[in-house]
């Protein structure tokens, strides 16, 4: 097991599903996020549970001599295991676990999940269009899962729902160690951000 004797730099938020019913592929996906982080000495920052992706993101990171930081609403840890090996913040619900992972993060990375992975990633895409943070996300997937989304998030640009400039802030890779790689361009040169408005007419009040 590597040992980092360094301070993590930055913080990763990973965003996920916990389902244990999914491919055994999606389980690899993760591992291998869990792990690209920790090697990169990075802090995985994740929702607390222990089960699903989740946990096999979580547990990969910490094995790999990662740090690693759970974020979990109290409801939840009657439903969910908690993994003891890695330290966790318990608050008290839904919308302080979203609040405080943006908080605890530098960048994100959306792994395969359902509902629940969904509202988290298009809450930062909408914070980010609305010009209130310039954190780096992106989806990755091995099997084109996120690619039905990316097709409907560039038809609200081509339907003219978001901006031209929305687009460059879409980001896909198809392995955790590409996303890395991406993330750490972004940090140095973040794409441009246009307008927040949305109508080409201003009232005045």
């Amino acid at each position: 097991m590597t040992k980092h004797k360094n301070k993590p730099s930055k913080s990763i938020c990973v965003f996920c599903g916990a389902s244990q019913y999914v491919a055994p592929h999606f389980f690899k996906l993760a591992e291998d996020c869990g792990k690209s982080i920790a090697q990169k000495n990075y802090r995985m920052i994740y929702g607390g549970g222990g089960i699903g992706l989740m946990g096999a993101a979580a547990t990969a990171a910490h094995k790999s001599g990662g740090k690693v930081l759970g974020i979990i609403p109290k409801f939840l840890t009657e439903v969910e295991e908690i993994l003891g090996a890695v330290p966790h913040k318990v608050v008290d619900n839904m919308h302080d676990r979203k609040h405080m992972m943006y908080e605890e993060s530098d960048a994100f990375i959306v792994l395969p999940g359902g509902i629940g992975t969904l509202e988290e990633a298009i809450e930062i895409l909408s914070w980010m269009r609305l010009h209130l943070h310039a954190k780096p996300m992106v989806f990755v997937d091995t099997d084109g899962y996120w690619a039905p989304l990316m097709d409907l998030l560039r038809h609200t640009i081509s339907a003219n729902f978001s901006p031209e400039w929305v687009g460059s802030h879409l980001l896909y890779e198809k392995s955790p160690k590409a996303a890395l790689t991406l993330i750490e361009t972004q940090w140095v040169n973040p794409p441009s951000k246009g307008e927040i408005q949305i109508s080409g007419k201003i009232d005045k009040v």
